[in-house]
């Protein structure tokens, strides 16, 4: 990545970018996973959803690795617009970070749960982390650069990468995943009108990412969500040849929507489309 002004472009196909993502998931998530092995205590935000000392402690770690390395781009980050408040007006270019996706899948021990921190351009999600510290799992996509899974060990090395993609329907029926937390009588009526051989739940961003390895092939999601929620796991998803469309006008799903608040629409997410 080059550096230094304002209007330095952004080399995020590159491998350095993509090391410095992941470094900056894996300090969080280990961050994480040393709160996961105590009590966990909980807070309520405005919107009544819980934040941890977690969501917190990574949140910082990240934000203090991204100005280091990038200080021209600015960043949307959950914990931080919920006690400032979202920007106005992010440009052309902005970070996305939701340092703990799945806090009740924390709070509850499921495993669930996920780092999350992904790069916008123009409008789209190009490149994005998704790591997963209780599984051992991390991912990674760039647009044009692929899509990869790799495994972590218990001290934080990542081991060898494996590609991965998304793969075309299968003739027996669809894969379909949704919320574990969160999955609505909607999601549960727009299934029922479709060829689903098999159902299975996940938690947090994890979602994308069975689509992203070929391990599903729709997710829908009709309840409220935000972009940090979604941009990493759509990064690696489309990076891995998926896509996410908003539902039912059917427009690939943007980033910096200020003028929702960075909240998303009604999106399905597919792997690949006929």
């Amino acid at each position: 990545m080059t550096e230094d002004h304002l209007c330095a472009p952004i080399d995020f196909q590159s491998e350095a970018f993509a090391e410095t993502l992941c470094a900056l998931a894996l300090a969080a998530g280990a961050r994480a996973l040393e709160i996961y092995g105590g009590d966990i205590a909980a807070d309520l935000k405005d919107d009544a959803s819980p934040v941890t000392e977690a969501d917190r402690a990574g949140e910082a770690i990240i934000l203090a690795g991204l100005e280091k390395t990038a200080p021209h781009i600015p960043v949307l980050a959950e914990e931080r617009a919920s006690e400032e408040g979202a920007p106005a007006d992010l440009g052309e270019a902005f970070f996305l970070v939701d340092p703990l996706d799945g806090t009740r899948e924390f709070i509850n021990k499921t495993g669930e749960f996920t780092v999350n921190i992904a790069l916008s351009l123009q409008g789209r999600p190009v490149a994005g982390v998704v790591y997963a510290p209780a599984l051992g799992r991390i991912y990674y996509g760039a647009e044009g650069a692929g899509a990869w899974r790799a495994e972590v060990g218990p001290e934080g090395a990542m081991g060898a990468r494996a590609p991965i993609a998304a793969r075309a329907v299968p003739e027996k029926g669809l894969v379909a995943v949704a919320s574990r937390s969160h999955r609505s009588a909607e999601t549960d009526a727009y299934l029922d009108g479709l060829d689903v051989a098999d159902f299975a739940a996940a938690g947090s961003s994890l979602k994308f990412c069975l689509l992203a390895e070929g391990r599903a092939d729709i997710y829908p999601r009709f309840g409220r969500t935000m972009e940090w929620d979604t941009a990493a796991g759509q990064a690696v998803l489309e990076a891995a040849g998926g896509v996410v469309l908003t539902h039912p006008e059917g427009a690939r799903l943007a980033c910096g929507k200020a003028e929702r608040g960075y909240d998303n629409p009604h999106f399905i997410a597919w792997g690949v489309r006929d």
